[in-house]
């Protein structure tokens, strides 16, 4: 089968920025679907997605073996939803799982001192000096988070008003980098979420179950929906939301939520 995600190597801040598959396939000359049925088969590996019958592979060639057949599933569901084209901008969990396989199985301990690195400039430590109602929604949502995180790693972390930085202890970032999930999976879906969130705080309290996905979305998004409830928001800013949360939702999945 072809390598689409080794051709079509992602989507880009302007595929994102575009709805609709059709303009995509016009602007990125997408492949027409090329098989009927997307299916799931157990191996030695994992759960296989199959089309047709035959294998997906990775674009490092390798078998896109899922470690569940609830994971394998969704990823055949991604495949089987395709319309006309083939659009790799739509399949959040087969990007991702095939991140995992070819590139953090490989390398993890790189994958996870990124991960790590964000305890030192976390989201949720830098606060605003105002106005009032924004500071109070901050306190609300991220306050009992920082407050969780510093049971569950053990440190103290200092938070900050604007922007100057604030600098953690290294305690912090190697209690951090102590917690990180070797699983390939697993820590694929904490780096997704850490990083579309910009708080490592917020990821691991979704992974451990703390908070739930939409808990941890909203208050991720304190600033922006401060700054849409003043100034609206524009269709290609909601767009670009949208698929944020969709790869979201898909890092959680990887990462058995």
């Amino acid at each position: 089968m072809p390598d689409l995600f080794d051709d079509l190597a992602g989507p880009t801040d302007a595929d994102r920025d575009r709805a609709s598959t059709e303009r995509r396939a016009a602007a990125r000359e997408l492949p027409k679907r090329f098989y009927k049925e997307a299916s799931v088969t157990a191996g030695e590996g994992g759960f296989a997605v199959q089309l047709d019958g035959r294998p997906v592979r990775t674009p490092a060639r390798r078998t896109l073996f899922l470690p569940t057949e609830a994971l394998a599933a969704a990823v055949a569901k991604e495949w089987a939803d395709q319309g006309l084209y083939v659009d790799p901008g739509t399949m959040h969990l087969t990007r991702l799982a095939n991140s995992a396989i070819d590139g953090v199985a490989d390398q993890t301990d790189a994958v996870a001192d990124d991960v790590a690195k964000y305890a030192g400039s976390d989201l949720l430590f830098y606060r605003a000096d105002g106005p009032e109602r924004l500071v109070e929604r901050q306190t609300e949502l991220w306050d009992p988070i920082v407050a969780w995180g510093e049971q569950r790693f053990g440190v103290r972390l200092r938070l900050a008003e604007g922007v100057m930085p604030v600098e953690q202890d290294a305690a912090v970032l190697a209690a951090v980098r102590n917690a990180v999930p070797r699983d390939p999976f697993v820590l694929s879906g904490l780096h997704a979420m850490t990083t579309l969130m910009g708080s490592v705080l917020l990821a691991f309290a979704v992974l451990e179950r703390r908070i739930g996905l939409d808990e941890a979305w909203t208050a991720a998004h304190v600033d922006e929906d401060w700054n849409i409830e003043l100034w609206g928001e524009d269709e290609e800013a909601a767009e670009r939301r949208a698929y944020r949360r969709a790869e979201f939702a898909a890092a959680a999945s990887l990462a058995g939520l």
